[in-house]
């Protein structure tokens, strides 16, 4: 059953571009945090959807980047955007992040992007993901998870309680996962992790091999 979502039936331009209003509004701010990296080299997108992320930060940040998508019907409205955007945007591939194994076959990236996806998946499948991600990381490579999450089993704000409530209505396998619970599973997976404050209660964790050169410091790009 496919979820209701706030960008469900989000707009198709005439081009086949799909127009997701959450993906426009968070560009910017996860552009600006992922420039303050210097990434360089071959960053591997989970879960492109619309393709949009890739059109607006590729170019400004030099990678060659790689969408992936569970859906092939997505790749025309990423390959519209890659056309629209500017950057090294190689042609979309179909990969499934919940499933055990693909980083052995995808092979080592310098940056792994990961947007809004592990609310809308469940706790097993989330597993999977993060320990999947850091395998795919190349060394010195940087996993990057933007999304929202719970704190001590509790939401930040009133709109991100009723999303998740709306969520585990449609499935109760699925909602928004606790912070801590996500920071021990990259924890266990051999990654130190700074976590930075973004707009409207989400957060960027940003897990690297190795200790950061610099403390964690909290900050909002937005």
């Amino acid at each position: 059953m496919a979820l209701k979502l706030p960008d469900s039936g989000a707009e198709v331009l005439a081009d086949g571009r799909r127009m997701v209003p959450s993906a426009a509004r968070n560009a910017g701010p996860i552009l600006a945090v992922l420039q303050g990296l210097a990434l360089n080299g071959r960053l591997l997108e989970i879960a492109s959807g619309s393709g949009l992320h890739a059109a607006v930060m590729a170019g400004p940040l030099g990678v060659e980047w790689q969408p992936t998508e569970v859906d092939p019907g997505n790749f025309g409205s990423i390959l519209a955007w890659a056309a629209e955007g500017g950057g090294r945007i190689l042609p979309p591939i179909e990969l499934d992040a919940a499933a055990p194994g693909w980083a052995a076959r995808v092979g080592l990236w310098d940056a792994v992007l990961l947007v809004n996806l592990l609310h809308l998946i469940p706790e097993a499948a989330a597993r999977t993901v993060l320990a999947e991600g850091a395998q795919a990381l190349a060394p010195g490579g940087t996993f990057c998870l933007y999304g929202p999450f719970l704190n001590e089993g509790r939401a930040t704000s009133e709109g991100d309680a009723v999303f998740d409530r709306s969520l585990r209505a449609q499935d109760p396998a699925i909602g928004y996962k606790d912070l801590g619970w996500v920071l021990d599973l990259l924890a266990q997976a051999g990654l130190s992790v700074r976590v930075v404050e973004m707009p409207a209660n989400n957060l960027m964790l940003l897990a690297r091999r190795g200790p950061w050169e610099n403390p964690p410091r909290p900050g909002n790009p937005g």
